[in-house]
């Protein structure tokens, strides 16, 4: 599946460009009261406008439309500069509405350029994403609705757009676990780059991983339901209640009962319980009631 983000009748070459002194008012001034329009003051001595431009232009450019870019060569436009009061270069500046709203000098990251870029964005009520947001949110409704393979299909556009994307990453590895596939889902995750694998998305990813595994080798609920309730100190038999519990979509009796095997022996079997505890929390949303209360009386029972 492609997908279709640039705004129609517009190129990437429409989004960057070089103006003169005499076109800034046109071009910068009037065209931001629809479009954030992000400025370049360079010049062709300039060694750190050299690494800054491509760069910018590049985060720009993955906007999709929701801000533009004009570079103006200071060397040309002293008028501006002057009334700017650009002292050195590369200076950038954001406007917005006609107005500056936001600025750097100095070459920078992309990492921060891209927040820079997000935030005039955001300024402006857009979406900095260049429409992927509103794709990856199509795919997790895909997902919610019992379509995996058309989510799939999706996250993987998005991952053609954007290769460093996590959402896209952990939400594939979502989609093939929900078809039931666990070795692709475990290969996707594997294939993730090295330089986001800590994000938050692919540590649940882990865990949700973690949890399948465990779900194929779990036993059945009403057999563990009624040993625990004969042996109630038999700490393993609540173990693999909670195993089971959560293989069949009962995550809140699930943290239910290792919580209960915590209060009970904090340290057994190496503190298994709490890893359990930690491995559902991140496998499920952070704003979730079950891990919201989970975390609370998590909480009061190791610092009571």
């Amino acid at each position: 599946m492609e997908l279709n983000l640039q705004p129609q009748g517009q190129t990437a070459g429409d989004l960057v460009k070089d103006i003169t002194e005499a076109e800034f008012m046109a071009e910068v001034v009037d065209a931001s009261m629809t479009t954030p329009i992000i400025v370049d003051f360079w010049a062709p001595w300039c060694g750190p406008c050299k690494q800054l431009g491509p760069a910018l232009e590049k985060v720009v450019t993955a906007a999709k439309g929701a801000v533009k870019m004009v570079k103006v060569n200071v060397d040309q436009a002293q008028m501006i500069a002057g009334q700017l009061r650009i002292q050195s270069i590369p200076t950038v500046y954001a406007f917005w509405q006609g107005q500056p709203v936001d600025g750097f000098q100095g070459a920078l990251p992309e990492s921060e350029l891209k927040a820079f870029v997000e935030r005039v964005v955001q300024a402006a009520g857009g979406d900095a994403s260049g429409g992927l947001d509103d794709a990856l949110a199509a795919a997790e409704e895909m997902l919610e609705q019992g379509a995996p393979a058309d989510a799939v299909e999706v996250f993987a556009a998005v991952l053609e757009e954007d290769p460093m994307n996590a959402k896209a990453y952990g939400g594939m590895v979502r989609a093939h676990l929900a078809a039931g596939d666990l070795d692709t889902a475990e290969a996707v995750l594997n294939g993730a780059p090295v330089e986001i694998s800590k994000a938050p998305e692919l540590e649940a990813a882990h865990a949700q991983i973690e949890l399948a595994k465990q779900a194929a080798q779990a036993g059945p609920v009403a057999e563990l339901t009624a040993q625990v309730e004969a042996e109630p100190d038999n700490l393993q038999a609540r173990f693999d209640l909670a195993k089971a519990q959560y293989a069949h979509g009962d995550s809140e009796g699930a943290v239910a009962e290792l919580l209960e095997v915590f209060r009970r022996d904090r340290e057994w079997n190496d503190g298994a319980a709490k890893a359990q505890l930690f491995t559902i929390f991140e496998a499920l949303k952070p704003n979730d009631p079950v891990v919201l209360n989970g975390r609370r009386k998590l909480s009061s029972m190791i610092f009571a």
